[in-house]
């Protein structure tokens, strides 16, 4: 597998990333003949299973994908995370690497969709500011929502009609590896129609409890989702988030009443990834990735039995 040359530490500013330099990608249409059905969740330990096809015959199903686990085990400024997705997203759309999933916290920040309007953050970017924490403009689907540390957020890197007939189904996957990941806990986590996330029964209503915001260029998937673990959830009261009104957020240490080690929920994400989207990780040598992340304490996989 060809990997990325060393990535160096980003400026701190963010690019705006206007409409212009999107694709010629139908979307749209892209949406339309994705929808459909539930997908299989494919066990990528295992090959010698069989599906049946509508003549009853028993389908073998195919050998998992190779793909290639980076884990980190401090917090990352956005910034940095974005440019680390950038560079394996053109070397995927390139052909020069495999598929990647990113598993990471980040350090306080707010990210502002393309569909974020001011009403969605009406306090204002110093009031944001004040909570310590950064904000960055970014080029993903949907509105504004906090990241911080004690949240996993995930983000695929793959070349999407290996594992999915379209962005709808690639969303509906992603949902379902939190959902799977939340049932190792005892939690119950559903889906809200054209409500995309995760959500879970707090309180006696509906709250939020993973967000999933996505993009496509070349048919190579770029940003993705993050699972509330156990984080201070105070700075989601500064905003509407995902631009929702009267949005409840909550998070897994809250519905369990105790403290949760988010680097375990990562581990599970990754294997419950791996699950859904029949993949088998290979770990990805720290000095690919170039000195400035290696303050993060990059990770290989260890063996996803959890």
């Amino acid at each position: 597998m060809a990997l990325p040359p060393a990535i160096q530490r980003p400026a701190g500013t963010a690019t705006d990333h206007s409409e212009k330099e999107r694709p010629a990608h139908d979307l749209d249409s892209e949406f339309y003949a994705a929808e459909g059905g539930r997908v299989s969740h494919l066990d990528g330990a295992h090959t010698d299973h069989v599906v049946h096809g509508q003549g009853g015959g028993p389908l073998p199903i195919p050998a998992p994908q190779a793909g290639t686990l980076v884990r980190f085990v401090q917090p990352i400024p956005y910034a940095e995370a974005w440019t680390l997705q950038k560079q394996f997203q053109e070397e995927r759309i390139a052909e020069r690497q495999g598929d990647v999933l990113l598993l990471l916290e980040h350090s306080p920040v707010y990210t502002l969709g393309r569909t974020t309007k001011p009403t969605h953050w009406g306090c204002g970017e110093e009031v944001l500011r004040r909570t310590g924490a950064s904000l960055q403009f970014v080029d993903r689907g949907g509105s504004i929502t906090y990241h911080g540390p004690g949240q996993v957020v995930g983000y695929p890197i793959l070349k999407l009609s290996r594992y999915c007939s379209g962005p709808k189904q690639y969303v509906w996957k992603l949902e379902e590896v939190v959902i799977q990941t939340l049932l190792r806990w005892g939690i119950a986590g559903y889906r809200m129609e054209k409500k995309p996330g995760v959500w879970v029964q707090w309180n006696h209503t509906d709250a939020k409890i993973a967000a999933v915001g996505v993009r496509i260029d070349h048919g190579v998937t770029i940003h993705g989702f993050a699972l509330n673990v156990d984080l201070d959830l105070s700075p989601f009261s500064h905003i509407l988030p995902c631009g929702l009104v009267q949005c409840h957020i909550t998070s897994m240490a809250e519905i369990r009443q105790s403290s949760l080690s988010s680097l375990v929920v990562a581990q599970q994400v990754a294997f419950e990834f791996a699950r859904t989207f029949n993949m088998q990780w290979t770990g990805l040598p720290p000095d690919s990735i170039g000195q400035g992340h290696h303050d993060h304490q990059l990770t290989s996989p260890s063996p996803l039995h959890v």
